[in-house]
This record gives C-alpha cells, structure tokens and sequence, in this order.
C-alpha cells in the first residue's frame, strides 16, 4: 500500500507510469506497461482562459473549463 503525501506534488511526482493509473492500464499493450506517460499540467494549456480550441486530425474540437472545475471536450 502506498504511503499519503501531503502537499503539492514536486515536478518528479506528476511523471506516471502505465502501471500508475486505471485509464493507462486499460489503454496501454501489456508489451509497453513501463513506458512513461507524459503530464502536461491544465493550467499550461489554458493560461488563464475557461475555453481553448485543439486542433485534430484535421478537425477543431473544443475543451472548456466548467464552473465546478471539470473539463469538458467537444467536437
């Protein structure tokens, strides 16, 4: 079982492994269960705004901040 940590997590604590969290797990090949998953922090992609546009295989889809801090992503 692991330990609890209190505070924020240092820069070495948002790297995850597949083996790190349910959604990785169940997307990932057994064959790659210790590559490392990249972290890319909200608030990088946001800067500040509530709504960004992504770009995606050539089609523009929109991921918006909600109220209750929840993300949402649409086509």
């Amino acid at each position: 079982m692991r330990e609890k940590r209190r505070g924020p997590p240092s820069r070495d604590d948002r790297t995850v492994t597949a083996d790190d969290t349910d959604y990785a797990r169940l997307s990932q090949p057994a064959a790659s269960a210790q590559r490392v998953q990249r972290v890319v922090e909200s608030r990088d992609l946001f800067r500040g705004e509530n709504e960004i546009l992504i770009s995606h295989d050539g089609a523009i889809y929109r991921m918006k901040i909600t109220r209750q801090g929840k993300l949402i992503l649409n086509k």
